[in-house]
């Protein structure tokens, strides 16, 4: 029995996270885990009405489950900063949720801005450390609202972090890179960083990640990309990519360039994981608020986040047969993934990927 926590949140996260809830009821029942789901009402609503964010009680609620679903974070009458540091930074934070898992996979049927390019050539991923750089709060200012003010955001890295973060890389790779899936002859993980300026932090990344793979994943090869290189590639060729190991800041800016290769914000699905802990699966495409209600959004972004969910909780083949569906989805249902073009109402998305599910 897996203990889910769904956290609908703001704008339309309720509509996607209930097509997400359906298609893993039909997931349970043709696959035979049992699961049972708790909803937490945190977002922009809760905040406005109680100045709540996430209380440290829900912090450690939130411990007891085996996962949690998140459909999105963020309203539109309040500022900036305040829900994603009080509720989605503060989950990752204390949750431990050190690894941020984005694929980035180009489904049928979609559209890429990426010239001559499907899904044979968008298909890697990228494992983004969650916990660590900028994102640490280490900082300041000094004579703030002066002529004279100063500014500082330090990005902070320790080895234990640095090291648990490839330690996942090097097995994820192992297990799903290029010719693990049949579609190479390596499996290959590269580091992404800027070795030649940030000579402190990614000296540090990477040393570790030649030392880790030359002693214990002599099996997979090692490349090194300089982030700037990379962001070129993704789009000229992305092909090039099995698995990317790199950085906060720098995943969080590669994964949204990523993202839009793959069709755009609303298709990305990702999940902030714990490997030892509780992990937060969530699609990447925000509150959207001006569809909130409409019954127009795209819900394949949270289906393919529960599907990710499944699959680290260790129910791969169903994870497995969600994305399938998805597949069969956009390649011969919907006549466009963009908001109000679909041909389908979000709610019959869901029922089209739950249906195939059943049927396979």
């Amino acid at each position: 029995m897996y203990k889910i926590a769904v956290i609908p949140g703001d704008g339309t996260g309720p509509e996607v996270t209930a097509e997400a809830v359906k298609v893993l009821k039909t997931a349970s029942e043709k696959f035979g885990f049992k699961y049972e789901t708790t909803e937490f009402n945190f977002g922009g609503e809760r905040y406005m009405k109680t100045g709540e964010t996430l209380p440290d009680e829900a912090v450690e609620e939130l411990r007891g489950f085996d996962s949690i679903l998140l459909g999105a974070i963020g309203h539109p009458d309040v500022p900036p900063g305040i829900l994603e540091k009080g509720i989605l930074l503060k989950a990752r934070f204390e949750l431990d949720q050190y690894i941020n898992l984005r694929p980035v996979r180009l489904y049928p049927g979609v559209d890429t801005p990426l010239k001559d390019k499907g899904p044979d050539e968008i298909d890697y991923c990228v494992i983004r450390e969650n916990t660590g750089d900028q994102y640490t709060g280490a900082g300041g200012f000094t004579l703030k609202g002066t002529p004279d003010e100063v500014a500082i955001q330090t990005a902070v890295y320790n080895r234990f972090q640095v090291d648990r973060c490839l330690k996942y890389a090097f097995e994820y790779t192992r297990k799903n890179g290029k010719k693990a899936r049949g579609k190479g002859e390596d499996n290959t993980l590269a580091l992404v960083g800027k070795t030649n300026v940030l000579t402190y932090i990614y000296d540090l990344w990477y040393r570790a990640f030649h030392e880790m793979g030359k002693k214990e994943y002599p099996d997979i090869k090692l490349e090194y990309y300089h982030v700037d290189a990379t962001c070129m590639w993704m789009v000229k060729s992305p092909e090039w990519f099995d698995v990317l190991v790199t950085g906060n800041m720098f995943g969080d800016i590669i994964t949204d360039l990523g993202a839009i290769t793959q069709g755009g914000m609303g298709l990305a699905a990702g999940g902030n994981i714990n490997p030892e802990g509780v992990g937060m699966f969530e699609p990447i495409g925000g509150s959207a608020p001006k569809y909130t209600g409409k019954g127009v959004i795209n819900p394949l972004a949270a289906v393919c986040a529960g599907a990710m969910m499944l699959d680290t909780l260790g129910e791969s083949k169903a994870a497995a047969a969600i994305e399938t569906s998805v597949k069969h989805i956009t390649a011969n249902k919907l006549e466009s993934m963009d908001a109000g073009r679909m041909g389908f109402s979000t709610s019959e998305v869901g029922d089209l990927v739950a249906q195939h599910l059943a049927d396979q």
